[in-house]
């Protein structure tokens, strides 16, 4: 029990420096973390639906909506409907294409060369493990019953 908690700390900690990594990169990048994870999502060059990108970089669906407004006002972006679907499609213009790509051309430069020594030293697999884990988590906190202490507790 005490080495599966010693493992969780260390991820835990692990993802708060990976976190605190890209945060830091959106402030320098005079961007909102979120914005940062949009263009992160859009820069595979395909649509995305505001609910999949939601869902996968947790971002609160209004908070989204703020900023799938900003870039289209800045011509950025572009929504679609989908055929036989209520769902929107973000599309990056051609001026999106090119400022996602400058504003993530240092980023995956770094991301690439640190995967490059990790691989060096580890196998792909881990990668399978960390997502097969989060997976795993994402299911037992869906059935765990969380509740907030009581108010003289909070912090």
């Amino acid at each position: 029990m005490e080495q599966k908690r010693a493992y969780i700390n260390r991820l835990w900690a692990c993802t708060n420096i990976i976190d605190g990594l890209y945060y830091q990169c959106a402030r320098t990048l005079g961007l909102k973390d979120n914005t940062l994870s949009l263009f992160y999502a859009l820069a595979d060059g395909q649509p995305h639906s505001q609910k999949q990108i939601c869902e996968e970089y947790l971002i609160p669906k209004t908070t989204l909506n703020t900023i799938v407004r900003e870039a289209m006002e800045k011509g950025l972006l572009s929504l679609a409907r989908e055929e036989h679907s209520r769902e929107k499609m973000i599309f990056l213009t051609e001026e999106g294409r090119a400022y996602a790509r400058s504003v993530l051309k240092p980023l995956f430069a770094a991301e690439d060369a640190a995967m490059e020594r990790t691989l060096e030293e580890f196998s792909p697999e881990f990668i399978a493990a960390l997502e097969d884990f989060s997976q795993k988590l994402q299911q037992e906190f869906a059935h765990c019953q969380l509740t907030p202490p009581p108010a003289a507790d909070k912090m």
